[in-house]
């Protein structure tokens, strides 16, 4: 006590020493000086020198590129593609910053054009566009036989309804409606038909579940080496953190915000949507429906009513980047996921201004220069600390609400075989009230008849609870037909054919279920609380919204998804030659058939071999086989 008495007394002292001290002019000695003159020289040239060092760094790794394409350019092709789309829009970013008024002044003559020749020129695009459509289902069925007419039928009937029940039927623009499903279409097309789309997306989700994997090493030290003993807890989990953090980093760098505003631009141009509208779709590709309004926050209160329920359609249609890692672990195809995502996003737009048509003017336009908002950490590991934090609030939200759904699932399923086996069917369940519910949109989805009660099951899953729930139970069945067991025990399918479940795979990917719309509610409620009575009523007709642009992705998906040989020839050939609707000529029934001719040894036929005495008989009446291997 006696020492802290002296310091305290000392201390105005030593203060008074130290202001004669500051008082006193201070020598500058050579160094100091020499110092503060090359401060001065850095600060005056700043721009140039920073030029410099961005030029010698971009040069350097450009002659690494080079130097990787020399060594091994198969090896080093996605570089090569990286820096090329990079250069590109780096370059294209460039030219709009410093020339966009030439550019804009060298395209309006070819505007202006469009607008006088527009009226009878969106008739005959319509018209070619009528027309293709008819020419392709009319080849496309003759190829792969008519479940894809079921899907277009589908896609038909769910733009049909949403018309017929929309807020303002008589106010309703059909360009973002038509220009959307062309769009997703297009998408679709170029993704799923074509080799360079299909490879490219392929390869896209090989590397996405790849850099998922390092989540292992974290999840390994802090659980230990049996940490995939609780497979959910310590295997799944871990990667909505590990995602989270990549995601914050890359909002801090702005890479999202910037890639974000070329994917809305885009659909904003083609689409005719506004800035605010077509962000928040963009933006719901890559974060959840709460995250993406935050990128427009200050011009949500100053949105319109259908601008506000078109962005609350898109995060219902849409899923979090978080959780698509999540889903990815449970088995669920990578590619598949990726392209439902990306489709979503202009289907969202297409059936919100379906549903409820613009009827105000919006104040928020391409003129008013749109911000997007960016993030409040000040360097790259205070990102990454927040982004980490911040998935703490998912990790438990995510783990709650399973343990809880999961726990009443249980009881209602229960409670209902209980009622049943009163009237003598114990059988009943939320699964089988579901199945029969939501068993016509899943079959004009363009899903085989049987297959239909169990993606309605699932349907109905992800619409009371939550995709998780329904995703872990999509993986199950992936998990029983890939093992090639029995399809049917005990009069109950186990799995469904692969057509199904990438069907199932579009239908299930997004967040419209009842769980989130009061998620919405709470979260567009506190960035905007002068639209609080608008949100509250517009979230039940945006969660409507969002499942049936899921619906539309999945009709899509059904149309231009042809059957693989995902599963083993003999499985294949058992479930196939049963059906009377699968076409004889079909590639991949002709392939395994002449595998099983051979592959296997003519005398091991029927002593204890793979396939089936009908497999056999299917088959050589397919190829016509000689005597040798059909007598």
């Amino acid at each position: 006590q006696e020492d802290e008495y002296i310091n305290i007394e000392s201390d105005p002292q030593e203060n008074k020493r130290d202001l004669v001290a500051d008082e006193q002019p201070h020598l500058k000695g050579h160094l100091e000086k020499n110092y503060e003159r090359a401060c001065d020289v850095c600060k005056k040239h700043k721009t140039r020198i920073l030029r410099v060092i961005y030029g010698i760094l971009i040069t350097a790794y450009l002659a690494a590129v080079v130097a990787a394409c020399i060594l091994n350019f198969q090896r080093a092709l996605p570089l090569f593609i990286i820096t090329a789309l990079a250069i590109i829009f780096i370059c294209w970013d460039f030219l709009i910053a410093k020339y966009e008024d030439r550019i804009a002044s060298f395209f309006s003559v070819g505007e202006r054009y469009l607008k006088t020749q527009w009226f009878w020129l969106k008739w005959i695009l319509c018209a070619a566009f009528i027309i293709i459509t008819i020419f392709w289902l009319i080849f496309d069925t003759a190829k792969h036989g008519s479940h894809q007419l079921i899907s277009f039928g589908g896609l038909v009937f769910y733009i049909f309804l949403m018309f017929i029940f929309s807020k303002y039927p008589t106010r309703v623009v059909w360009r973002p409606v038509f220009s959307g499903i062309a769009i997703q279409f297009i998408l679709g097309l170029l993704i799923l038909r074509t080799k360079v789309g299909f490879d490219v997306f392929n390869w896209l989700g090989i590397q996405i579940q790849t850099f998922l994997e390092y989540s292992d090493t974290g999840a390994k030290f802090v659980f230990g080496e049996k940490y995939k003993d609780h497979f959910f807890a310590f295997k799944v989990l871990p990667i909505v953190v590990f995602f989270s953090t990549v995601m914050s980093i890359l909002y801090h760098v702005g890479f999202m915000q910037w890639l974000t505003g070329k994917v809305g631009w885009i659909m904003q141009i083609l689409m005719g949507t506004t800035p605010i509208e077509s962000l928040v779709a963009a933006g719901n590709i890559f974060v959840g429906q709460t995250e993406s309004p935050l990128l427009v926050r200050p011009y949500l209160p100053y949105v319109t009513k259908s601008e506000l329920h078109a962005v609350m359609t898109a995060g219902f249609s849409t899923i979090a980047g978080s959780v698509l890692g999540a889903y990815i672990s449970f088995g669920i195809s990578a590619s598949h996921l990726l392209t439902a995502s990306v489709m979503s996003a202009p289907a969202s737009l297409a059936i919100s201004k379906l549903f409820w048509p613009e009827t105000e003017k919006p104040t928020v336009t391409l003129k008013t220069n749109l911000q997007m908002a960016k993030g409040d950490s000040k360097n790259l590991l205070e990102a990454a600390s927040h982004g980490a934090s911040d998935s703490i609030s998912l990790v438990a939200n995510i783990a709650v609400n399973l343990i809880s759904f999961l726990a009443l699932l249980a009881f209602l399923d229960s409670a209902l075989s209980w009622v049943g086996n009163l009237f003598d069917y114990p059988q009943l369940s939320f699964e089988n009230i579901c199945a029969y519910v939501f068993m016509p949109f899943s079959f004009m989805m363009g899903v085989d008849w049987e297959d239909s009660f169990i993606v309605g099951g699932l349907l109905g899953y992800k619409t009371f609870f939550n995709e998780f729930v329904a995703y872990e139970r999509l993986s199950k069945l992936i998990n029983n037909r890939e093992n090639g067991g029995s399809m049917y025990i005990n009069g109950v399918k186990q799995y469904m054919t692969v057509r199904s479940e990438v069907i199932a795979t579009y239908a299930l990917c997004g967040f419209a279920n009842f769980g989130s719309l009061g998620l919405v509610i709470g979260g567009l409620t506190s960035i905007a609380p002068s639209q609080k009575t608008e949100i509250a009523g517009g979230a039940f007709r945006a969660m409507i919204a969002g499942t049936v642009a899921c619906f539309m992705t999945a009709c899509v998906a059904g149309m231009l998804t042809v059957p693989g040989l995902e599963v083993p020839c003999q499985v294949f050939l058992e479930n196939i030659l049963n059906s009377t609707e699968f076409p004889a000529n079909s590639s991949e029934l002709v392939e395994c058939c002449q595998q099983l001719f051979t592959s296997v040894n003519t005398s091991e036929i029927f002593s204890g071999g793979n396939y089936s005495l009908s497999s056999w008989k299917g088959c050589c009446q397919i190829l016509h086989q000689p005597s040798l291997y059909c007598t």
